[in-house]
C-alpha cells in the first residue's frame, strides 16, 4: 500500500465506527430510516436508480454502508470497496438490520484484483467527497473503467472544486490549481471534544480543477453523457456538489 493510502487508512479506521453510531445511531436505529424509503437515502440521485433490480453495483469508498444498503433493498447486488475496517463493520452490521447482503471488500483501490473484478459491474456509484484520497487521478479513473462491463455506466458525485476555494464565511480562497497534496483533519473531527481532537490522526490530500476531473474521465475511455452542478446543502447559490454520468 503506497503511503497516501496507508495515512488514509489509519485515519479512517480510528474512531470511525463510533463516529458512525454518534452521527447516525447505532445500525439498528439508522436502518429504520433506510427501509422506510430506501430510494430517498439515495436523495439527489435516486432518478438514477430507478431500475436496479438484478444489476451489479459496484459502491466505491462507500464508507458505512449507508448507500450500499437502500440499493440492495432495491433489489441490486451490491459490493463495496473501501480502505477501512471500521467503516466495513458498521455497514455489515447495519445490512443484517435490513434483512439484506452486501459485499464489503476492504482495501487500497488502487490495489483491486482486477483480474478477478474486470468487466463485472453494471454500475459504479462513487460519491460523498472521495477524490481528493486519491493522489493519482488518471491510475485511478483507469481501474474505474475497468470494472465496468460494456455499455456500463459511472455515477460520480463529488465536492465541486469551488468549494475547496471557499472558507466558511463565504471568502474567496485562492487555491483553485495548487496541486500540492497536504494534511488536514479527517472529515468527522468536529465531532469529537477539543481534548479528544488532538489524538485524531490527519488525512492526507489532493484537490483537483473540474477540468482536471471531466478531461480525466474522457481520457480513461468514458463517454461523457451528463454533467450537473449542485447548489449549496442549504440551497446557497454557490457550487458545493457536482455528478458525472458517463458510460463505457
Amino acid at each position: 500500500m503506497k503511503k497516501p493510502s496507508a495515512i488514509n487508512k489509519t485515519a479512517w479506521e480510528y474512531r470511525a465506527y463510533e463516529f458512525w453510531n454518534q452521527r447516525d445511531g447505532s445500525p439498528a436505529d439508522k436502518v429504520k430510516e433506510i427501509m422506510a424509503d430506501p430510494g430517498a437515502s439515495l436523495k439527489k440521485h435516486q432518478y438514477l436508480f430507478k431500475e436496479v433490480a438484478g444489476k451489479k453495483i459496484a459502491n466505491l469508498c462507500g464508507s458505512n454502508g449507508r448507500k450500499a444498503v437502500p440499493l440492495a433493498l432495491l433489489g441490486a447486488d451490491v459490493t463495496v470497496f473501501d480502505i477501512s475496517e471500521a467503516n466495513r463493520r458498521y455497514a455489515l452490521e447495519l445490512a443484517a438490520c435490513a434483512g439484506t447482503e452486501i459485499e464489503y471488500i476492504v482495501g487500497d483501490i488502487y490495489e483491486i484484483d482486477v483480474n478477478t473484478y474486470q468487466h463485472q459491474f453494471d454500475v459504479l456509484y462513487l460519491e460523498g467527497g472521495i477524490l481528493h484520497y486519491f493522489h493519482d487521478l488518471e491510475a485511478f479513473m483507469a481501474i474505474l473503467f475497468t470494472l465496468l462491463k460494456p455499455g456500463g455506466k459511472l455515477i460520480l458525485s463529488d465536492y465541486h472544486p469551488v468549494k475547496h476555494c471557499i472558507n466558511q464565511e463565504s471568502h474567496y480562497i485562492p487555491r483553485y490549481f495548487d496541486q500540492d497534496t497536504y494534511e488536514e483533519q479527517i472529515a468527522y473531527q468536529s465531532h469529537f471534544d477539543s481534548a479528544e481532537q488532538i489524538d485524531l490522526p490527519k488525512v492526507l490530500l489532493r484537490h483537483y480543477t473540474m477540468s482536471e476531473i471531466v478531461n480525466t474521465v474522457i481520457r480513461s475511455g468514458f463517454t461523457l453523457a451528463q454533467l450537473d452542478e449542485h447548489r449549496g446543502w442549504k440551497g446557497e447559490n454557490i457550487p458545493w456538489e457536482f455528478t458525472i454520468v458517463a458510460t463505457t
